[in-house]
């Protein structure tokens, strides 16, 4: 006997169960995936990145969202929480919901053992369908290290890696630089990166 196939949801369908949830999912193609919690790492180095983005960008046209602002990739219907988003103007929103932003400027992601896979993959090649994306950043919680893939002019994607305290993390896309120190700052790392 087989199972049945599962119903796949629209994303209006989506939206209306997001809102009434207690904890937060991604959307993609007709399914919900339900999103773990963060390691205290992750949390504090996130933390520490968006406080010291949000400073340096204070008073300009950029401003900083955290991980719970909801971004749809729309060319791919890929539904989203970054962990860190910078949009740069004017907001733009989905039609369909006004939360739920379809421009930011740039994207970070702690990675995480469960999801560096996917980040690094799967999500980041649905990140580079946004037209607005300039930027695309991954930070590590094992070790003092940020990954930054920058939008070429011919459209692909060049990469640039800062490793160690004593680097700082240079944006090109917004006016921001962060020292590694600080994006680490109160991080106890495990005696050994993981692999």
């Amino acid at each position: 006997m087989s199972a049945l196939p599962k119903p796949k949801l629209t994303a209006l369908q989506y939206l209306a169960i997001e809102r009434r949830a207690e904890f937060k999912s991604e959307f993609f193609d007709g399914e919900m995936f339900a999103m773990a919690g963060a390691s205290s790492r992750h949390v504090f180095i996130a933390s520490n990145l968006g406080l010291r983005l949000a400073n340096a960008l204070l008073g300009g046209p950029c401003r900083v969202g955290l991980s719970d602002l909801r971004v749809l990739v729309d060319r791919t219907g890929l539904y989203t929480y970054p962990d860190i988003v910078v949009v740069c103007g004017p907001g733009e929103y989905a039609p369909n919901d006004p939360d739920t932003l379809v421009n930011p400027t740039a994207i970070i992601e702690v990675l995480s053992p469960s999801t560096e896979k996917y980040d690094r993959g799967a999500k980041f090649r649905n990140y580079k369908r946004i037209e607005s994306l300039m930027e695309y950043v991954l930070v590590a919680q094992d070790e003092p290290l940020c990954e930054r893939y920058v939008r070429q002019s011919d459209g692909a994607w060049g990469v640039v890696a800062y490793e160690g305290l004593h680097e700082s993390l240079i944006f090109t896309s917004i006016p921001a630089t962060v020292p590694l120190a600080e994006i680490y700052s109160g991080v106890e790392f495990p005696a050994t990166p993981t692999a």
